[in-house]
C-alpha cells in the first residue's frame, strides 16, 4: 500500500488542503479573530472603559490584520458565499462592539463607522501586495492567469496606471562590516606611545576617556596625517 495522502498541512501563510479551497484556513482565521474580540471585550463595557474610537482602532489595527494576513495567497477563498458569510459574521461582531446597534443591518453599521466589507479588504490587501512585489521585480509570471496569481492581471487590465511602478527601493543587505573597531585599554595608552595605531582610513577616538580630570567632551578624527577636533 502507498503512503496516505496528506489532506491538510499548516504553513506559515495558513492552512493548505488538497483542493486549495482555503476553507479550513478561513475557519482558523475567523476563530482567531473571534477569540481576540472576546478577549478585548474584557477591557471595556457599556458604561466604562475606552470609547468607540479606541475600539475601532483596536479592530482595524490588531484584529483585522490577523484575518488578512497572507491574503495574497488565499484571497480566492473569499469568492464563495459561505466564506463571505463567515467574514460578515466576524465583522458584524466587531460592529456591535464598536457601535452597539444590535437591530441595525450589518451593511448600515459598516457604512456608519467606515468599515468596508471584509472580503473587499482581503482583496485590497492582496492587490496592494501584488503591485508592490511586481514593482520591486519579485513577482513570478509562472502562472499569471491561475488562482491567486491572477490578482495582478485583474488589477492592471482595467486601469493602465497600475502598469507603472511605485517609488520603492529593493533593500540590499550588506552584513560584512567595512571597518574595524579597536578598543585600547588604559594600560595600552600609558605603556605605549600614546598615539592610536597606524591604519588606513579614518581613526576616531574620544579625548580623555575617563581620566582623573573627568571624562572627555570631544571627538578626534585623524585623516591624512591631520587631526580634526569635533566638540560635543
Amino acid at each position: 500500500m502507498g503512503q496516505p495522502c496528506i489532506t491538510l498541512r499548516q504553513i506559515s501563510a495558513g492552512h493548505l488542503d488538497s483542493r486549495l479551497n482555503w476553507r479550513e484556513h478561513v475557519d482558523v482565521r475567523v476563530k482567531k479573530a473571534e477569540n481576540l474580540l472576546w478577549a478585548s471585550r474584557r477591557a471595556y463595557g457599556v458604561a466604562w472603559g475606552p470609547g468607540p474610537r479606541v475600539v475601532h482602532w483596536l479592530y482595524v489595527s490588531i484584529i483585522r490584520p490577523a484575518i488578512t494576513f497572507a491574503s495574497l495567497v488565499w484571497w480566492p477563498g473569499c469568492q464563495t458565499a459561505s466564506t463571505k458569510k463567515k467574514l460578515s459574521k466576524i465583522q458584524r461582531l466587531a460592529c456591535l462592539e464598536i457601535k452597539g446597534m444590535r437591530t441595525t443591518p450589518t451593511n448600515t453599521v459598516e457604512a456608519l463607522i467606515c468599515l468596508p466589507p471584509l472580503e473587499f479588504v482581503v482583496q485590497s490587501e492582496a492587490r496592494s501586495t501584488a503591485h508592490r512585489l511586481w514593482s520591486m521585480g519579485c513577482w513570478s509570471y509562472l502562472h499569471p492567469n491561475r488562482r491567486h496569481s491572477s490578482i495582478l492581471r485583474q488589477l492592471q487590465q482595467p486601469d493602465p496606471v497600475f502598469n507603472m511602478g511605485v517609488d520603492v527601493t529593493r533593500p540590499a543587505f550588506n552584513l560584512e562590516p567595512k571597518y574595524r573597531v579597536t578598543m585600547l585599554t588604559r594600560e595600552d595608552w600609558i605603556r605605549g606611545t600614546g598615539a592610536p595605531p597606524v591604519v588606513k582610513g579614518l581613526v576616531w577616538f574620544a579625548d580623555g576617556s575617563r581620566m582623573r580630570g573627568g571624562p572627555g567632551r570631544c571627538l578626534w578624527a585623524i585623516c591624512k596625517k591631520k587631526a580634526q577636533l569635533f566638540p560635543r
